[in-house]
C-alpha cells in the first residue's frame, strides 16, 4: 500500500475538476479563499501570480502552480488588469469546466484543476505545504508530470468517448506528482516534516505498516524493531518528522481509515471496527465519538444524506 496515495486519499474531499482557460489581454480572475486546492499550469502565453502578501510572480509556458485551500489569489495578464470572479461552467457533475475571457490582446491558454480537501480533519501533510508551489518548466525535470499535463490537456481539449473516466485518475495523478515534485525538492539532509517523514526508511517503514495494517496491535517497540533502530531514536524521529508520536498517529490513521468505510461502504460497524484494531463494536464507538464527536453510526447516516 502507497503511503503517499494513501495521504491523497485521506485529503480530498468530494470531486475535483479541470478545465482549459483561455484569456485575452487584458484579463485577470480572482480565484477566492476556500476549501479548494488550485493547480494551474501555462500552456500558452504568460500571466502573473499576484497575492497580497508578496510580489507578483511572472509564470510561463510550462510553469506548474500550485496553491493550497484557504490561499485566495489572482491570476492576470499584469497587475492592474480588470478582475473577475473565478466561476466555471460545469456541465451538472461533470468534472469537465470551461472559462473563457475574450479580449484585444495576446492569447494565454493554462490548465486549470481545482481539489477540494477535508479542512475539518486534514492531513498533516497539508500543514506542511507552503501556501503555494511553484515547478519551474525545465528541461528533464518532473517528467512523468510533463507527460501527465500532455495526456490531460488532451483530453480536455477534444473530449471524446470515455473522456470522463480517463479525467478522473488523470486529475488524482496530477496532484500526486505535484505532490511528489514538491517532496522531492524538499528531501535531503535537511528535510523536515512530511518531506522527511517519507523519505527517511525508519519511518517511511513504520508509516507503510500502520497503513498497511491499521488493525495490528502495533507498538512503539515493534515499529522501532522493523524501522531497524532504537525504540528511542525512533519515538524521537518519528515525532519530529509526522509532528506526533508513532500511537497518537496510528489512532488518527484508524479513525481516518474508519471514517472512509463508514462514508464509502455499507460493511456493518462490527466489521469497520475489526479492521480499524477494536475487539469490540463497543470500543470502536466509544473511540470514534471521541474522535469525531458522534456516534459512528449517526455519522454514517449524516455523510450518506449529505
Amino acid at each position: 500500500m502507497d503511503v503517499l496515495g494513501d495521504v491523497l486519499a485521506a485529503m480530498r474531499a468530494g470531486r475535483p475538476y479541470a478545465g482549459r482557460t483561455r484569456c485575452w489581454e487584458p484579463w485577470g480572475v480572482r480565484f477566492p479563499v476556500g476549501d479548494s486546492a488550485c493547480c494551474h499550469i501555462v500552456l500558452q502565453g504568460t500571466c502573473c501570480l499576484i497575492s497580497p502578501d508578496s510580489a507578483p510572480l511572472t509564470l510561463g509556458v510550462g510553469d506548474v502552480l500550485f496553491t493550497t485551500p484557504g490561499q485566495g489569489h489572482v491570476l492576470a495578464d499584469r497587475p492592474g488588469s480588470p478582475l473577475i470572479d473565478f466561476r466555471p461552467v460545469r456541465d451538472g457533475e461533470s468534472l469537465i469546466t470551461d472559462l473563457n475571457i475574450p479580449g484585444p490582446g495576446a492569447a494565454t491558454e493554462m490548465l486549470c484543476v481545482c481539489y477540494s480537501f477535508d479542512r475539518v480533519r486534514p492531513h498533516p501533510l497539508l500543514g506542511d505545504l507552503p501556501p503555494v508551489i511553484h515547478l519551474p518548466a525545465r528541461v528533464g525535470h518532473h517528467r512523468s508530470l510533463r507527460a501527465t499535463v500532455d495526456l490531460l490537456g488532451d483530453e480536455l481539449r477534444e473530449p471524446r468517448v470515455g473522456s470522463e473516466a480517463i479525467l478522473a485518475p488523470l486529475i488524482d495523478m496530477l496532484l500526486l506528482y505535484v505532490l511528489r515534485a514538491w517532496l522531492d525538492e524538499q528531501s535531503g539532509p535537511g528535510a523536515t516534516g512530511w518531506a522527511a517523514a517519507l523519505t527517511d526508511p525508519a519511518i517511511g517503514t513504520a508509516l507503510h505498516d500502520i497503513h498497511q495494517r491499521p488493525e495490528h496491535p502495533w507498538t512503539v517497540a515493534e515499529l522501532a524493531t522493523r524501522a531497524g533502530v532504537s525504540r528511542a531514536t525512533f519515538a524521537k524521529r518519528f515525532v519530529t518528522a509526522v509532528g506526533q508520536p508513532p500511537l497518537a498517529y496510528l489512532t488518527w490513521w484508524r479513525m481516518t481509515t474508519a471514517s472512509r468505510l463508514l462514508r464509502g461502504t455499507d460493511a456493518p460497524l462490527q466489521t469497520v471496527a475489526k479492521r480499524c484494531g477494536y475487539g469490540s463494536e463497543y470500543a470502536f464507538a466509544k473511540a470514534f465519538k471521541r474522535e469525531y464527536g458522534i456516534a459512528p453510526g449517526r455519522y454514517r447516516r449524516q455523510r450518506q444524506v449529505s
